[in-house]
């Protein structure tokens, strides 16, 4: 019996993107100056996908230069951020959001966190006291926990993620470089599919296991990034 090789490196952002369908929920994680997917996201907005729902923090980002596009073009159907405001001070989500073009959905930043946390760890929901009092908590079951006021929050799962990392093997271990590490190693956890875009992939054994911080089961494709040659 002849094995037959599996490889997570796809040779173009389009191939990597090709099969995500329209409604989709998609993860975009990362941070400036280069946790960003450059090349992920322009792809799937010539894609042509629609009614999509992206979850992101955008306050480290230093512009919305990356989703501007698939908004503009009525591609996002819901975004949810707890900060729809860019480091640049863009409003673009904001105009987007009051002309109907795309539904706004603004949360808490530890209550993201534990939502996708509570996803990838296969939890039924977790109680937080981030939303506690405010108006994120409406219609949410909270209790009184140890003494202090906790909003149940539910786990949110995602169809795709999209990932920066600064290094990876052809497993899919990642190693990521400052602020790529924010929000890129829970969200890799939370998707059906996590895609990367890598700066250096090599092969197997070229990585410390020490240094991995997302291990290779959580990462299904792996795109080599615009700005670097591949890297043995």
């Amino acid at each position: 019996m002849s094995l037959v090789a599996f490889s997570k490196l796809y040779d173009s952002f389009a191939a990597a993107v090709a099969d995500i369908p329209d409604g989709a929920t998609l993860l975009l994680g990362g941070a400036p100056p280069n946790g960003r997917s450059p090349g992920l996201l322009p792809a799937l907005a010539a894609s042509g996908v629609r009614d999509l729902t992206c979850v992101c923090d955008f306050s480290g980002w230093p512009s919305a230069a990356g989703i501007n596009p698939l908004l503009c073009a009525g591609q996002i159907a819901r975004i949810i951020a707890p900060d729809p405001i860019p480091q640049s001070g863009d409003d673009t989500i904001l105009r987007c959001a009051a002309s109907g073009l795309t539904e706004l959905e603004l949360l808490p930043r530890a209550a993201l966190a534990e939502r996708l946390r509570a996803a990838g760890a296969g939890i039924g929901g977790i109680f937080v006291p981030a939303a506690a009092g405010t108006r994120f908590a409406a219609g949410k079951e909270t209790r009184n926990i140890a003494g202090v006021p906790c909003v149940l929050e539910s786990p949110l799962y995602a169809d795709f993620a999209f990932l920066r990392a600064r290094r990876a093997d052809t497993l899919g271990n990642l190693v990521y470089q400052g602020p790529q590490r924010g929000w890129n190693p829970v969200m890799a956890t939370a998707a059906r599919v996590t895609i990367a875009e890598v700066d250096h992939i090599g092969e197997p054994g070229t990585i410390d296991p020490e240094l991995v911080i997302t291990p290779g089961i959580f990462v299904n494709r792996l795109v080599q990034a615009h700005q670097a040659r591949r890297s043995d």
